[in-house]
């Protein structure tokens, strides 16, 4: 036994995100001054090693808490502003929701547009706009800088992905599980440099890119809509990175469950067979326990989220706080080893399922892992 483990036993590298130094989270950094700070085991970290509060600075934490709410509302807004318009028509009740929903949405906006903003931008020498054309530049934002330090994150992954492995082509980060939000992908600048120098685009539902304010805020930090002609002319024309939330809006509706509704998403392994990229299997620990989910007991809203591709999920954050900022949750982002696929220009459904087999292999053998780092030695992922 002890040889067997020797012979599977492979090399890890962490980074701590959130104590990266200030002054090395900008563009012109180069990797090899990221790198030169993880930390590596010869096979696994200790238990209980990747789950630490880290502490922060409380002008960062309020920007946050503030910051998040935002954002939250942001998504949702549209929406919700519609049914309380609707409503203050025929209710004294509905008319007050509504006044103090706006002031609720201009107090946020006044927080963090005049006061954090400024103060953060000029602390981090960041840009005051986002670009319309650089987008690895836009990336660096404090938003996203700030969020790495609120949840402690940390990425882990594999001596077989390390520079320069996935220097010669695009790779197609795969993420689960979703959570009520997925905040540990809004590291945007690790996609786009610690494995190689390709920018690296973020997908989300299209519905999304169509939201007034926040869809040009997605746009220019490189979001693309999820359909496999964006995903195919990024990884073949553009040859650039794709991440993706593998598990989508199903994946919302799990509170603190280690479920993956994986066992149907095959197209995008079709995607990489066509394209001829590595699937790179991406687990956050810790997106499940960020915010309470609110699931009926029928499946309803999960039924119509999945099948209008949008989310009906209400959830409670920190304080009780409805769609509020999350949980001081420490985030862990744990890569795996990829699965090298082959270019077929017209997979077929034999083609297809073995490599999805692949890939739900390496998604297990990722989380046993690193489930006892994470403290999470009695879990066990589940495939539905």
């Amino acid at each position: 036994q002890r040889q067997l483990r020797k012979t599977i036993a492979m090399k890890h590298y962490k980074l701590d995100c959130a104590s990266l130094p200030d002054k090395l989270f900008t563009k012109g950094t180069d990797a090899k001054d990221w790198l030169s700070l993880a930390t590596t085991t010869a096979d696994k970290f200790p238990p209980g090693s990747l789950n630490k509060v880290l502490p922060i600075d409380r002008s960062v934490e309020i920007e946050r808490i503030t910051g998040i709410a935002l954002w939250v509302i942001g998504n949702v807004a549209l929406p919700f502003l519609t049914v309380l318009i609707v409503a203050s028509f025929f209710s004294d009740i509905g008319m007050l929701i509504l006044k103090l929903f706006l002031v609720y949405v201009a107090t946020l906006i006044a927080v963090n547009r005049y006061y954090y903003a400024p103060k953060f931008v000029k602390k981090y020498n960041a840009p005051d706009q986002l670009s319309d054309t650089d987008i690895k530049g836009n990336q660096y934002l404090y938003t996203e800088r700030n969020n790495q330090k609120y949840t402690s994150l940390q990425f882990v992954w594999p001596e077989s992905i390390q520079r320069p492995a996935l220097a010669d082509k695009p790779a197609i980060f795969c993420a689960i599980p979703h959570g009520a939000m997925p905040i540990g992908i809004t590291a945007y600048p690790m996609w786009s440099k610690l494995f190689n120098d390709k920018l690296c685009h973020w997908t989300c539902a299209p519905v999304v890119l169509k939201l007034p304010v926040i869809s040009t805020y997605m746009r220019q930090v490189g979001y693309i809509p999820a359909k496999s002609k964006n995903i195919v002319e990024m990884l073949t024309k553009k040859e650039e990175n794709v991440g993706i939330i593998l598990d989508g809006v199903a994946g919302m509706f799990q509170n603190h469950d280690e479920i993956a509704y994986l066992k149907k998403r095959k197209g995008i392994v079709k995607i990489a067979l066509r394209a001829g990229v590595p699937l790179v299997p991406v687990y956050g620990f810790g997106h499940t326990q960020l915010w309470n989910v609110v699931v009926d007991p029928f499946g309803i809203l999960e039924k119509l989220s999945v099948k209008l591709d949008t989310s009906l999920c209400p959830f409670f954050g920190r304080f009780g706080w409805f769609l509020g900022p999350p949980h001081r949750v420490p985030v862990t982002i744990c890569l795996g080893e990829p699965v090298n696929c082959p270019k077929i220009a017209d997979p077929t459904s034999e083609d297809i399922e073995v490599y999805h087999n692949i890939l739900l292999k390496k998604y297990e053998k990722l989380f046993e892992q690193h489930k006892e780092a994470y403290g999470w030695g009695d879990k066990e992922l589940k495939f539905v």
